[in-house]
């Protein structure tokens, strides 16, 4: 099984966006309100029973083809322990005006009140900005008592809400690693790589303005009783948030916190000398460049800016060559392996 160029799967959400991604991807946009591309994806849009997942060139969900040979897929360490999950969401992700505060749960959360193995957590690589001054914004930068957030929420408060997150300025390069329960919004002219787990839940403390039908759906049906629980209460530092910084010329470099392995993995891929990618199942997202993919046997796949490729187990180690500079994302570390 050889690495596989993966077509656009442009997801229409309530937010402006998307003319970034077809920019990036070299394709036409494919309305105003299509901010996302869901790149190798097994996950649905919340409440949908197919929107939201990949097909490969031959036509064939990738659910199915995964389903049919995990191992190929996943490898086996992978296969045993999740099957034809790959534990894992990639997003391009184009934010055409400022996205509402909002909060996604945590894995009890979601298996208690949704009936879901996954929360959310996320994590995001800034690709490209528009404007000098990009910000996303973070976790409290004080201690929010709930009954001071509920008030926010009634009263759509929108200035509390995002004046009380701490503000975050990133440029190209930058990763800010956001935990479940951990209220967030991002920022007008952002173009990111999201990874995050597999599922598609947020609760919604901005919607009034944004393009929500309504509190049932700003609350994922739960009602503010209910998802208001999900978030967290407590002031983070935003320091802890970021990723760290590349060191210049490094063929491979990671990019998000060590907080990050359990849920998901990011390195940036640049050729000089050499940059290998360890044999295992992968997600490409070329940012910059023209080159060549080279798998452990087989032909060279030449890839350029704005192609977005699955590397399967089964193809082995490979590498880049030329002047291509890619995000590599990968599932979340084996228990075993612990931190890199």
């Amino acid at each position: 099984m050889r690495p596989i160029v993966l077509p656009p799967n442009g997801i229409p959400r309530f937010y402006l966006g998307g003319a970034a991604i077809a920019a990036l991807r070299g394709a036409e946009p494919a309305g105003e309100r299509v901010p996302e591309d869901w790149v190798g994806s097994t996950t649905t849009v919340f409440g949908d029973d197919e929107l939201g997942l990949s097909r490969l060139p031959d036509g064939r969900l990738l659910r199915d083809a995964a389903a049919a040979d995990p191992v190929a897929f996943f490898g086996p360490t992978h296969a045993a322990r999740l099957g034809a999950d790959p534990g894992l969401l990639v997003k391009l992700l184009d934010a055409g005006e400022r996205l509402p505060v909002h909060v996604h749960p945590d894995d009890v959360f979601a298996r208690d009140h949704l009936g879901s193995p996954y929360g959310k957590t996320e994590a995001w690589i800034v690709v490209g900005t528009s404007g000098d001054d990009a910000s996303v914004a973070a976790g409290w930068r004080e201690d929010v008592e709930p009954a001071t957030l509920e008030r926010w929420v009634r009263e759509q408060d929108h200035d509390a809400l995002l004046h009380a997150l701490n503000p975050i300025s990133v440029t190209a390069g930058d990763a800010v690693l956001v935990p479940a329960g951990t209220p967030h919004a991002i920022g007008d002219g952002l173009l990111i790589v999201e990874l995050q787990q597999p599922s598609d839940m947020s609760v919604l403390l901005e919607w009034d303005g944004f393009g929500i039908a309504d509190e049932e759906e700003a609350t994922l049906g739960l009602g503010w009783d209910v998802a208001l629980a999900s978030v967290e209460s407590d002031a983070r530092d935003p320091a802890t948030l970021r990723g760290p910084v590349p060191s210049d010329g490094a063929p491979v470099a990671r990019l998000l916190p060590e907080a990050a392995d359990g849920f998901f993995r990011a390195d940036r891929l640049a050729p000089a000398p050499i940059a290998a990618l360890e044999r295992g199942f992968a997600i490409l997202i070329a940012i910059e460049g023209e080159g060549a993919l080279l798998p452990e046997s087989g032909e060279a796949l030449a890839v350029r800016r704005g192609d977005a490729v699955l590397v399967p187990w089964a193809a082995g180690a490979c590498h880049l060559e030329g002047d291509l500079v890619a995000i590599a994302c990968r599932p979340p570390a084996p228990p075993d392996r612990g931190a890199r």
